[in-house]
């Protein structure tokens, strides 16, 4: 199987420039839906992995990758919005979604808003059905759990996250990038340092990372309420086998946000613990994500 790493092109009517990767396959077709820091680049060792029964479709995000950011996103809506343009221009009618991370919460409000496209949805390692909370920091480095940030003004200038991650991309500060990721994601394996190099080049094209801290601090289809959003309840709206695969010592979305995606699904969703994985399963172990995917997508 061959992996197309040149990105391909799609002009959006809504004037944005979407780009891709695709590899030939049969005709089921999966779309790939990448996860903040990250672009379809990401995507690449699951790409040359899953069986050729599929053809697979791992487009960027608006602002990421190759992709262009001529308008902000100020809602999940936004990016969800720009996969229906997407599908729609290259005629996709039936596919699959995996969603990773952030991926997955935009996956969610995709599903919600566009019932019959998706057939059945993963997600992996995936922001909640209540939104991703940015709190303000105590004195001492610690989330004051009482004040969570509701502007996107809060988030931008919030001095223990936004400013530190924003000033490392901006002074293309990549050994800084590689702490970040060592500490937080590639806490078991890590890429070969080859493809480690890649992957923080492509970390460094993104240009709204305030703006996704902000829509996802702000996204909420549950029926609970929580201070930045009321809960919409578009989580009603989802009804397709779906899959929640969480990694058991993953550091970047606790498990209690893992909590919210099972208690607010029920019987929807089906949920497998990734053992000995963190928020990479990818890279931490491919062979038993492959291997779940490929058996709930059969």
């Amino acid at each position: 199987m061959k992996v197309i790493n040149q990105l391909k092109t799609v002009e959006l009517t809504n004037g944005e420039t979407i780009t891709y990767r695709e590899r030939p396959g049969g005709e089921k077709v999966l779309l790939l839906i990448h996860g903040n820091m990250t672009s379809s680049k990401h995507w690449d060792v699951l790409m040359e992995t899953i069986s050729d029964q599929y053809t697979i479709i791992a487009p960027d995000l608006r602002g990421f990758g190759g992709s262009t950011y001529h308008n902000r996103a100020k809602h999940v809506k936004d990016f969800s919005n720009d996969i229906k343009l997407f599908a729609d221009k290259l005629g996709l009618k039936k596919f699959s979604l995996v969603g990773w991370s952030f991926g997955g919460t935009v996956c969610m409000q995709f599903c919600a808003d566009n019932p019959g496209y998706c057939e059945k949805l993963v997600l992996l390692a995936s922001g909640s059905t209540r939104g991703y909370a940015h709190y303000k920091t105590n004195s001492d480095g610690s989330p004051d759990l009482s004040t969570r940030f509701t502007t996107i003004e809060e988030v931008e200038n919030d001095q223990m996250r936004t400013i530190p991650m924003q000033t490392l991309y901006d002074t293309k500060d990549r050994d800084g990038l590689k702490m970040v990721w060592n500490a937080a994601i590639y806490t078991h394996n890590k890429p070969e340092e080859s493809k480690y190099e890649q992957y923080i080049d492509d970390m460094l094209t993104q240009r709204n990372l305030a703006d996704v801290y902000h829509v996802l601090n702000t996204f909420n289809i549950s029926h609970v309420d929580h201070e930045a959003a009321k809960g919409t309840g578009e989580i009603d709206k989802i009804n397709l086998p779906i899959l929640n695969l969480y990694g058991e010592r993953d550091l970047v979305v606790p498990f209690i946000m893992t909590q919210e995606i099972i208690e607010d699904f029920g019987n929807k969703a089906s949920s497998v613990k990734l053992v000995n994985c963190g928020h990479s399963p990818l890279i931490d172990d491919l062979q038993q994500l492959t291997r779940e995917i490929e058996k709930f997508l059969a």
